[in-house]
């Protein structure tokens, strides 16, 4: 056995553990504000896997022994039956086709769920019947029945959105944070669980600063910093409520020396981090088993 075990090959273990972590590519592109490669970047995110371990040293937590299945990519996302699935966009419509049927498999319906995003932008922009692209699915979710008040928008960005988009958030009880209340993930999500069922995250690479987003058609100077990035994705995957989260708006054919693609990578690991801890579970130490399963 390798002493440097490949995060991508974690990831082709092809679990069949009812409590694996599901992860699937949703490479959408149509009816985006800014067309662009999407489509390529969930072959891009497993491929820099290759050029990461399954050990974060920080926190001492081992991917090895963490049940994964990936289901490769469709159009079409998988319900959120799992314990927790991970979906590799394509744009931010992502958001909207996963959740939108949330209900349709036997799960929450879409008034019980709350929305959590990290994001430069509000995703408010009106949409035709039938047409809801990445610049909508926030509006398209809260018009199909998402309860306003159980949507939380971190890291929206100054001069990024409109007036008018602000104005239909708060008229909707939209909770509108800045980049700077990432580090309080665990907090935000523990309150938004009071009043769910169940909670889905929309990671937007955008939120980033453009430094470290140069793959992401919406990034901007000022935004958020890789590190309160993964700091953000481990609290997410180590919540309870948390039943859904994609990672979207990267355009590899974009990158500049696979800065961008490597942090979606890395948001993957922290998320899957985060998920080692949950309910008790234990695979940290590289002890090589799960415990208190």
């Amino acid at each position: 056995m390798s002493d440097w075990p490949r995060a991508s090959d974690w990831l082709a273990g092809a679990s069949d553990d009812p409590a694996a972590l599901v992860v699937a590519g949703v490479p959408l592109t149509d009816l985006a504000v800014t067309p662009a490669g999407y489509e390529h970047a969930p072959g891009a995110i497993r491929d820099r896997l290759r050029k990461l371990s399954t050990w974060h040293g920080e926190r001492q937590v081992a991917l090895d022994a963490v049940p994964v299945r990936d289901l490769g990519d469709a159009l079409v996302p998988p319900p959120l039956s799992a314990p927790l699935t991970v979906l590799l966009g394509g744009h931010n419509a992502v958001t909207w086709h996963a959740l939108a049927g949330a209900g349709d498999s036997g799960g929450p319906s879409l008034d019980r769920w709350g929305l959590l995003t990290l994001d430069a932008h509000h995703d408010v922009r009106p949409y035709q019947p039938g047409a809801v692209g990445n610049g909508s699915p926030v509006r398209g979710l809260i018009d199909a029945g998402l309860h306003g008040a159980n949507v939380v928008q971190v890291g929206i960005h100054g001069f990024s959105n409109s007036r008018a988009h602000r104005e239909w958030c708060d008229a909707r009880g939209v909770t509108v944070l800045g980049a700077d209340r990432m580090p309080d993930m665990a907090a935000l999500l523990d309150d938004l669980a009071t009043r769910c069922e169940a909670i889905y995250v929309d990671i937007d690479l955008d939120v980033l600063d453009r430094a470290a987003a140069p793959a992401c058609p919406g990034s901007r100077p000022g935004g958020a910093s890789p590190r309160r990035l993964f700091d953000a994705a481990f609290a997410v995957g180590a919540h309870h409520a948390v039943r859904g989260i994609d990672i979207v708006e990267l355009d590899p054919l974009a990158d500049i020396a696979h800065i961008t693609t490597d942090t979606a990578a890395l948001a993957l690991l922290n998320v899957a981090a985060g998920y080692a801890t949950r309910g008790g579970r234990s695979w940290t130490r590289g002890e090589g088993q799960p415990s208190g399963r």
